[in-house]
């Protein structure tokens, strides 16, 4: 007679001795009980555990008997157990052996049990992953799903594994605002312990925010703090945005932004006493509630420096200091003292210093004196440099941009910078420098850690302009080329008034130094007739090198071939176009000199920059001329970086080599762009009977541009300009009555409205011209659009 149980079985034979004990332990037993380790399931499922005692003791086992095996070999399993034929029957170890085999993740379920002296293993095997699909992601691609679940086709299925997959995928969800979106795992049965896993996605609506509160604040409004957080409430004109959607990462650095803000501000015992975001009755939105203590205001009181290295006089470094007494407190120009303080006294040849501010606030007077102590710096070295997560990119790549090198002085400033270095490449979606003790006190390992993201563009554009007209362009560019940092780019552009295509390579580090080379093939085709009744096509190439001389000190040299060719001159055109018809070959080389301090150089709101270019063609070809221009400009932000003051000039001369003149091609031409409220070469040596501008060999401009926001939330990216723009152009030589050459001052007045529009860059200029001539070609409206997909 047999019976069994999954948890105890046990047999006797009514009214003889026993003939036959079989015991299990299996995982079910522990589970019924609610256990959390085969060690508790055993007391709970069987009392005090005295029966499981006997049933398991005394003996030897004479031969192990593995159930159940499909996949895994039965050599496989003896292989985990914690006992072997010829062992005594021993509890304890046999408890060992059932954890061990659950520990493998390879079995739903594993039944031990002891018939006479076998130990028979019963076991069920976990199934087999066929394939992985997901259904209901339309938000989500499938490939970014993959790759954030860690179960894979041919991996053993396993419950836990596939929860904890569950719960990654509702956080990629929750990173887009979706906290509704629920996922349900499901499991179709296949032949040979085998299973295809379903998750099934349930997306939800996005979680927006409602509204944004403050509580405490009462030297801003919520609408300025609003203003200076990154959350958003939810609009519908937000849609290019996920700013407004609830995100906790996010809410975590608005409170940091805030911190910011008011210490920028002067309140430097501000805090944010706590940031809750609550979900609505309905479950759509959150609504999110900063309360804040704001404190006093203060002022900066006394500044001073003071150092203990010899041979540093801090006389000579107060010039650096760019907080003043009598000014409101600002913990940014604070920072910016710091580095500027640091980077000076490294540039005095002291390789370790650390510059620490003592700060002393004076709550009755509100004011904080600040004492920048000039201290002598740990010793230490790098010993070594890591770089991680570069998949794709060389590590040389990388290495490069470092202002560190294995044995220099570790600098952190310089550890500051050689990550802002490595980001602006813009190979990567993260970078994050760290540091760690190395092998000795004074060493030091540092750690790139990077994430890289595509360097690979495909661009389609469409646009407008007043002075091209409707405009196409098309390129495909790899600014990583095989993850050395090369670029290759080719680009095609078409509007009303202009053809060019150009295909561009470039190697940023020529001979493993930096120095950047590259060559440029092009074919350009430009429609004057409107301005000077001609066609210019221009084909040809350019060799270029560039280099740094300092950090904000960098020099350009070219070589440049072209051969241009005048066409389309009707005979109504003037006598000087038709004098210039036919194809002239220019070889030049050239010099680019630039000086640039700004803090950015696509939307710089600070800083300045100096420029000077210098060709000399005459080396073969039919042009010899030397022409000359001299560049600057100069940002200032006033109130906060939303009001920008600049100020650039440009002045420009070309003198020919030899008998020859200048010819059309190579002079210049102001107005549009360059001097707003004159049309495209709208000022300069005209020919007064036929309108045809002609250029010039000497101009000077500038402007004076105020930019400022409009009164509409920043997100909605509307600015609006006011500015003046003054310049002449003449010099030509020709001798003729009607063709006027009296660089006479021009100059205009205007205002201007851009949008950073979903679609692209939008920019509105109206300028009415104060100082002209009466043959000017004036331009009162300038249009532009831009885009790119």
């Amino acid at each position: 007679m047999r019976v069994s149980s999954r948890v105890l079985a046990f047999g006797l034979m009514a009214g003889c001795a026993m003939t036959t004990v079989s015991l299990a332990l299996s995982h079910a037993a522990w589970a019924q009980a609610g256990a959390p380790n085969p060690g508790v399931a055993k007391s709970a499922a069987f009392g005090d555990g005295t029966l499981v005692a006997q049933m398991f003791s005394g003996g030897t086992i004479r031969d192990i008997r593995v159930e159940g095996v499909q996949r895994i070999e039965p050599t496989t399993v003896r292989s985990y157990l914690a006992v072997a034929p010829g062992d005594p029957f021993d509890p304890d170890r046999i408890d060992q052996s059932l954890k061990a085999l659950f520990n493998t993740g390879l079995f739903a379920d594993v039944v031990l049990k002891r018939d006479g002296d076998v130990l028979v293993v019963q076991v069920a095997e976990n199934p087999i992953i066929n394939r992985i699909a997901f259904e209901g992601n339309r938000r989500i691609e499938k490939e970014n799903l993959e790759k954030e679940i860690q179960l894979r086709p041919r991996v053993v299925y396993t419950r836990t594994r596939v929860q904890s997959d569950v719960q990654r995928i509702l956080d990629i969800y929750r990173r887009q605002g979706r906290f509704a979106a629920t996922v349900e795992p499901k499991i179709i049965q296949l032949d040979q312990n085998r299973v295809d896993l379903v998750f099934e996605i349930n997306e939800g609506v996005r979680t927006g925010v409602r509204s944004i509160t403050f509580i405490g604040n009462e030297k801003f409004s919520d609408g300025t703090l609003r203003e200076a957080i990154q959350t958003r409430e939810s609009a519908w004109w937000r849609f290019m945005t996920s700013d407004d959607n609830y995100d906790p990462d996010r809410l975590n650095y608005d409170r940091d932004l805030l911190r910011r803000y008011y210490l920028k501000e002067g309140y430097a015992d501000f805090r944010v006493v706590s940031a809750v975001a609550e979900l609505t009755p309905d479950r759509e939105d959150f609504v999110i509630t900063f309360t804040v203590d704001e404190g006093e205001r203060y002022k900066f009181g006394k500044m001073d420096i003071s150092t203990s290295l010899k041979a540093l006089d801090p006389e000579q470094l107060r010039s650096v200091l760019t907080t003043r007494e009598g000014d409101w407190y600002n913990a940014q120009e604070v920072e910016n003292t710091i580095t500027k303080l640091s980077n000076s006294v490294g540039d005095l040849q002291y390789a370790f210093v650390d510059v620490r501010p003592r700060i002393s606030r004076n709550r009755e007077n509100q004011t904080i004196d600040i004492v920048y102590d000039i201290v002598e710096g740990p010793r230490v070295f790098v010993e070594r440099i890591d770089v991680t997560g570069n998949v794709r990119t060389l590590d040389k790549v990388v290495r490069r941009e470092m202002l560190l090198s294995e044995g220099d002085p570790f600098s952190t400033t310089k550890l500051r910078r050689s990550e802002q270095r490595i980001k602006d490449l813009g190979y990567f979606e993260r970078v994050n420098i760290t540091t760690a003790e190395g092998s000795a006190p004074d060493r030091t390992v540092m750690n790139v850690e990077v994430t890289e993201q595509s360097t690979g563009e495909i661009s389609i554009g469409a646009g407008y302009s007043t002075s091209d007209g409707p405009l196409a362009d098309f390129s495909i560019r790899e600014r990583n080329l095989l993850g050395r940092g090369q670029d290759l780019r080719f680009g095609a552009t078409v509007s009303g008034s202009r053809q060019e295509y150009d295909v561009s390579f470039t190697e940023p580090y020529f001979l493993d130094r930096d120095l950047s080379a590259g060559f440029d093939l092009f074919r350009i085709t430009r429609d004057y007739q409107d301005e000077s009744s001609f066609d210019e096509k221009s084909t040809g190439m350019a060799l270029r090198m560039g280099y740094p001389l300092t950090e904000n000190l960098r020099q350009r040299v070219y070589y440049q071939l072209q051969n241009t060719d005048i066409t389309s001159v009707p005979s109504s055109a003037s006598r000087y176009i038709q004098d210039q018809k036919g194809s002239r070959l220019t070889s030049l080389i050239g010099q680019e000199l630039t000086y640039d301090r700004r803090n950015s150089r696509l939307s710089p709101t600070e800083g300045y920059y100096i420029r000077l270019t210098n060709d000399l063609a005459g080396l073969g070809g039919d042009a010899r001329f030397l022409r000359n221009r001299l560049g600057a400009g100069y940002y200032l932000p006033l109130f906060d970086d939303s009001w920008v003051v600049s100020a650039t000039g440009e002045v420009g001369y070309i003198v020919g080599i030899g008998d020859d003149g200048i010819a059309l091609s190579d002079r210049f031409f102001i107005g549009g762009d360059t001097l707003r409220g004159f049309n495209t070469a709208g000022i300069g040596p005209r020919d007064l009977r036929t309108g045809d501008a002609l250029g010039g060999t000497r101009y000077y401009r500038g402007s004076v541009e105020m930019s400022f926001p409009v009164g509409l939330p920043e997100e909605f990216g509307l600015k609006g300009h006011a500015f003046s723009d003054v310049g002449t152009l003449g010099k030509v030589d020709i001798n003729d009555p009607l063709v006027p050459d009296d660089e006479s001052l021009r100059l205009s007045v205007g205002t201007g409205l851009s949008w950073r529009s979903p679609f692209g860059p939008i920019r509105l200029d109206f300028a009415i011209p104060i100082l002209k001539e009466d043959y000017d070609k004036k331009e009162i409206f300038r249009f532009s659009f831009g885009t790119r997909f």
